[in-house]
């Protein structure tokens, strides 16, 4: 690829995450520009008409949408991160789709008003990753990644799943991976995976814990008391 690519980010965004772990992956150079969602430039929105991070300038023309980017460089660069197979590949891209829904799950999880909220939230996180063991178990998964050997889209996806919880079990145990061995295998074969790990800054632990703070939730609550019985 020839084009000049500048990708549009915000440190904490798990999607943009997503758009750099396959940069990485494939090996493509690009900059990157990282801007204030809550106070997001004029020239940002008129690239993002949902005003959201990624957004990915292809010589200056805009891609929004992080699976939308992930495809068009499956598309355009070699190294696929995609199955041959039609069906499989279709597989994985419904468990991207599984991903996006369970960081919406992890949202409500850390915007829980309360105790009661935050239980049924986290329980609905342990359901989410109870199918994803039953996939793994099903397809006879070799690791350490989705596909076996093969780091694919989906282990993209992922990542920035699995990162919350680096930090949610600093301040809880939630017990949400006690009942998935398979799960806790691919979580860590991809935290030491280096286009994960370069994917946030060396601060994301403190900038996300920040802003957890910032939500006024029950996690929120649990956090500072945290703080408060250190100190």
């Amino acid at each position: 690829m020839t084009s000049k690519l500048t990708l549009i980010s915000h440190l904490l965004c798990p999607y943009v995450q997503r758009a750099v772990i396959v940069l990485e992956e494939k090996q493509i150079a690009f900059d990157r520009i990282d801007i204030d969602l809550a106070n997001k430039p004029d020239w940002f929105l008129k690239v993002s008409p949902l005003g959201k991070t990624p957004v990915l300038l292809v010589d200056g023309r805009p891609i929004f949408e992080s699976t939308v980017i992930c495809e068009y460089l499956e598309e355009t660069t070699p190294k696929p991160m995609h199955p041959q197979d039609p069906l499989t590949r279709a597989q994985h891209r419904a468990w991207m789709e599984f991903a996006s829904a369970t960081l919406n799950a992890i949202g409500a999880m850390y915007g829980a008003p309360d105790e009661r909220t935050l239980r049924a939230k986290v329980d609905n996180l342990k359901t989410k990753f109870a199918q994803v063991e039953a996939e793994l178990s099903a397809v006879g998964r070799l690791e350490p990644y989705f596909a076996g050997d093969s780091f694919s889209m989906v282990d993209a996806a992922f990542a920035p799943v699995f990162r919350y919880f680096d930090v949610f079990e600093t301040i809880d145990d939630f017990g949400v991976f006690t009942q998935t061995p398979r799960v806790n295998a691919w979580r860590a074969a991809l935290h030491q995976r280096q286009s994960v790990r370069s994917a946030v800054r060396a601060d994301y632990p403190e900038l996300l814990r920040g802003f957890l703070i910032q939500r006024k939730s029950e996690l929120s609550r649990r956090i500072v008391e945290g703080a408060d019985a250190v100190n």
